[in-house]
């Protein structure tokens, strides 16, 4: 649901003719700035239209979300297949389904993303520079990383179905007839993991309070999270660099 470029501001840059001297001086900034730095910017994405149903074995919606008397369809994906012509559909197995239109699709824009891992999920996210949202789904762990710039540049939304299922889209509008009421923007400046839920990158030491969406007849309609300034997350510590361990499984 994201498109990652690695141009320049002055073109594209060919892997191949990196220099050594180029190489060496990439080392040295990779020291001082860590992350990707093969990743110069991330560029204003859904360039196509985007669905993805999970199984609460994947994600859990936040209680907050959920609204009372929520009313959904039932097979998202299908409906969203159905208004978007061409859609294709994948299905997850038990984890859930995803759907996705291929209009405007570039084919040939670059999709590489060099591994510099692992690093603190937070600030993974907080280091990308740009308009973004994405979903990331590992199909061998059953998990799933989902994360929104922090200024909410890119529509995106998430919602909890009927079955408890974790909806999300930037399709408002498929995302309310799956989820009823029980939607809302996905927070900005957070990350969504399956071990750790929702967090703030900007502030994840500080734990995400829910504020109840009513809309213009005074229903609720799921939540939006506000950062809670008064209350603060333990911390055991961060693993130092190079360590043997791979605590990017904890998030």
């Amino acid at each position: 649901m994201v498109r990652l470029s690695t141009s320049n501001e002055e073109g594209d840059v060919d892997p191949n003719s990196i220099t050594h001297e180029e190489e060496e001086e990439e080392e040295e900034e990779e020291k001082k700035t860590p992350f990707v730095r093969s990743i110069h910017r991330v560029v204003d994405s859904f360039p196509t239209r985007m669905l993805v149903v999970f199984d609460k074995s994947v994600g859990k919606a936040p209680d907050a979300l959920h609204s009372p008397h929520t009313k959904s369809v039932g097979c998202l994906c299908d409906h969203f297949a159905s208004v978007h012509p061409g859609a294709i559909t994948v299905n997850l197995g038990p984890s859930g389904r995803l759907a996705y239109s291929l209009d405007r699709q570039n084919p040939l824009h670059p999709r590489t993303l060099r591994d510099r891992g692992p690093y603190p999920g937070d600030q993974v996210v907080r280091d990308l520079n740009g308009k973004f949202a994405f979903i990331l789904y590992d199909n061998s762990a059953k998990m799933t990383f989902v994360a929104a710039d922090a200024d909410r540049s890119v529509p995106f939304y998430w919602g909890s179905d009927s079955e408890g299922n974790l909806v999300f889209s930037d399709d408002v509008e498929a995302v309310k007839k799956g989820c009823g009421k029980s939607f809302a923007p996905f927070p900005k400046g957070c990350f969504f993991t399956t071990c750790g839920g929702l967090r703030s990158y900007e502030h994840p030491f500080n734990e995400l309070k829910p504020v109840p969406r009513v809309d213009s007849s005074g229903q609720v309609c799921g939540a939006n999270f506000k950062v809670d300034s008064k209350s603060k997350k333990e911390s055991s510590g961060m693993p130092r660099v190079g360590s043997a361990a791979n605590w990017s499984s904890h998030y």
